[in-house]
């Protein structure tokens, strides 16, 4: 609400709004196509040149990337300094966090609230703190398109939490309890 605040202000008195990513990507972030970064991202500012997104990559809530660590900066004076890299089609699920020097390949999946400490290779699904093997992405995917029917798939109309009607929340929430899932566009 507060930045939402600070930006009606700005507009008000003339001030030209650039978006943190336009920021980040002056300051040499590299990003894909079809990037996507939800609310409360947090890119390295300070050392976003060293970080490298591909296409296809989402970014769900709150995910951090960090490509400095600042551990070393009260003994010796320095921080020390890794790249990012992060491939195509990949999502990374919120709350997580990449630490530096991590690459991640083509074709993964984070879960929520994991710490990336190692890189993860293409095709693998990695969760938890530290970040672990879990599977590979296309038999992760098979096993849930397996697990889609007709009556627990359903339209946009099912995801805007604001303009689901209560006929269509309460449909959703029986079709998740009897499937044990339901998916949404």
């Amino acid at each position: 609400m507060k930045q939402f605040l600070v930006d009606n202000i700005k507009k008000i008195l003339g001030y030209k709004s650039t978006s943190t990513l336009e920021i980040l990507k002056k300051k040499g972030l590299q990003v894909g196509e079809n990037f996507t970064m939800r609310e409360g991202c947090i890119i390295d500012y300070s050392h976003a040149w060293h970080i490298k997104i591909g296409d296809d990559v989402i970014l769900a809530p709150r995910v951090h990337i960090l490509a400095h660590d600042a551990s070393t900066w009260t003994f010796l004076g320095y921080s020390k300094i890794k790249n990012v890299s992060i491939g195509n089609r990949v999502f990374i699920g919120a709350g997580s966090i990449i630490l530096p020097g991590v690459t991640i390949g083509n074709d993964v999946i984070v879960g929520a609230g994991s710490i990336v400490t190692k890189s993860i290779p293409d095709n693998c699904v990695y969760a938890g703190n530290p970040a672990k093997f879990i599977t590979q992405t296309d038999r992760y995917i098979e096993s849930e398109r397996l697990r889609m029917t007709s009556e627990n798939c359903f339209g946009r109309e099912f995801s805007e939490a604001e303009s689901v009607t209560s006929e269509n929340k309460e449909l959703l929430k029986k079709m998740a309890e009897k499937y044990g899932v339901a998916f949404v566009k």
